[in-house]
């Protein structure tokens, strides 16, 4: 078992390279962004069209790439035919998708609010199409176990967003003042926020060459009856889907609709939320890694005990995150301007939404593998209408308070749903009680830091860390021994 656990961890470890890491090196935009552009109204467009993006990328693929790994892993001769067939439909989808967007591209913009930059549209809608299709030969990277080919490829999308990020944003301006003939046949000053769609644009669609020669190991023998079978699998998984992105992107697609200072208290949101993308990223890595194990590892007797320890060492690690991000905000918030920091209250409750958000993926193992997905269709669906009942109600009063603790409740309940529905038709002894006492100890160390104010920085962070130091000693002692570990048990030895 801990040789298992072990292997899980390495490759969550090679997944995080272009999870973690990568979404770090996106991370780094943010004070680009809220740096750079005018002010935080501006970063609200952002956060809303990105917003929307998310969520049409999950209607896109439409939960084939769950479908693609349990067909995959059940009839693995016949692998290729499924990766082709998958392919065939989610491309097609896509290619309808963005004739849609091209032919109404002015009327979208209009209900959107961006009635003059309706370009803002077909830009996004062409990404988010691209993406759509490419996450299938993402997928069939991982099934082949190729970590280091995805993590490669991820990686060059980031490299080429962020260098064409740059570019526009820092080296234009600065190219304007000094040799303005150089660029000004391309280059328009007053674009602002346009170039940052236009670098997302070219380097998903320079990513998506790359996957050219993978693409092509697919047999594209077009089979109407496994389509539809897989179909049948996956589509319960997109409200699965719509349920993860409400509790990230509902609200700042709501916003503009409950507020009239929406773009600018969004602007504001998404700033602080990018801080918390932390424990995102962190969980991204642990599913590109958990979702093969499991399919592959329920055929194995002790599976259930897997997927139990699995579930701790997932909080564990997403509670130290939290802390890690609690206890040294007053360095992390320089990552956004000044003018955002009116809204890092909300931080920490954002921050246990997405542990939540998390420790569902990590009970919605037991509908997958029973085949009973409608169950996770229906938790979503209760899920999604308390985010969006919570928007409607609270957002026009408290703005962005009102969606975090929103996103917090839709979680909770899905949770909840989960749990007791998964102990009937596939019982896991979860370990609840040690599980609790963690998220219980985090809890009491972060109101022990919210009282440490003296009148120097370096104290305050110092006294911080010993709080860290005091958990990881906890975790260390109960369920982390240092011997366990690959490194440190091969020093002892």
């Amino acid at each position: 078992m801990a040789k298992e656990m072990r292997s899980l961890a390495k490759d969550t470890a090679i997944y995080g390279v272009s999870s973690i890491v990568g979404r770090f090196l996106n991370w780094l935009l943010v004070p680009l962004y809220t740096y750079k552009l005018a002010n935080p109204a501006e970063y609200g467009i952002v956060t809303n069209l990105f917003a929307w993006t998310a969520l049409l990328l999950i209607i896109l693929t439409y939960g084939l790439e769950t479908g693609f790994f349990r067909f995959a892993n059940k009839d693995a001769e016949n692998s290729r035919k499924i990766y082709g067939n998958t392919m065939i439909s989610i491309g097609s989808t896509s290619l309808l998708f963005i004739l849609f967007i091209v032919l109404f591209q002015q009327p979208i913009a209009n209900f959107l609010g961006y009635e003059t930059q309706s370009e803002f549209v077909w830009m996004l809608g062409v990404i988010v199409a691209v993406d759509a299709f490419a996450s299938i030969p993402f997928a069939y990277l991982r099934f082949i176990k190729r970590p280091i080919a995805f993590a490669g490829l991820k990686l060059l999308y980031i490299a080429i967003n962020i260098f064409l990020n740059v570019f526009f944003l820092i080296g234009c301006p600065w190219l304007m003042k000094v040799a303005p003939e150089t660029i000004s046949w391309f280059y328009n000053p007053n674009y602002g926020v346009g170039y940052i769609f236009i670098s997302n644009l070219i380097a998903t669609l320079l990513q998506t060459m790359f996957l050219i020669p993978y693409i092509f190991q697919g047999k594209f023998e077009f089979d109407g009856k496994l389509i539809k079978r897989i179909l049948n699998y996956s589509y319960p998984l997109l409200f699965l889907g719509i349920a993860g992105i409400a509790n990230q992107n509902l609200d700042k697609i709501l916003f503009p609709f409950l507020r009239d200072d929406a773009l600018t208290q969004l602007g504001i949101y998404g700033a602080v939320g990018k801080i918390a993308m932390v424990i995102m990223m962190f969980t991204q890595a642990f599913r590109y890694a958990y979702e093969p194990f499991v399919f592959a590892k329920n055929k194995d007797a002790d599976s259930k005990s897997a997927y139990s320890m699995a579930m701790k060492y997932y909080v564990i690690f997403a509670l130290l995150i939290f802390l890690g991000v609690v206890m040294y905000i007053d360095v992390l918030k320089y990552f956004i301007a000044p003018e955002y920091w009116i809204g890092l209250g909300i931080l920490p409750i954002i921050l246990f939404a997405y542990i939540f958000q998390g420790i569902f993926f990590n009970l919605s193992i037991w509908y997958k593998l029973t085949d009973k997905n409608h169950y996770g269709a229906w938790f979503s669906a209760v899920g999604t209408v308390v985010i969006l009942i919570g928007n409607i109600i609270f957002v026009p009063k408290f703005s962005y308070w009102g969606s975090v603790w929103s996103a917090f409740a839709g979680y909770f309940v899905i949770v909840v749903l989960s749990y007791f529905f998964g102990q009937k038709f596939m019982p896991i002894k979860y370990d609840l009680k040690r599980i609790g006492l963690y998220i219980l100890y985090a809890l009491i160390l972060f109101g022990v830091s919210l009282l440490i104010k003296t009148d120097y920085e370096i104290l305050n962070i110092a006294l911080k860390t010993v709080l860290l130091v005091i958990f990881l000693v906890v975790v260390v002692k109960k369920d982390l021994p240092l011997n366990e570990l690959p490194f440190i048990k091969n020093k002892l030895k």
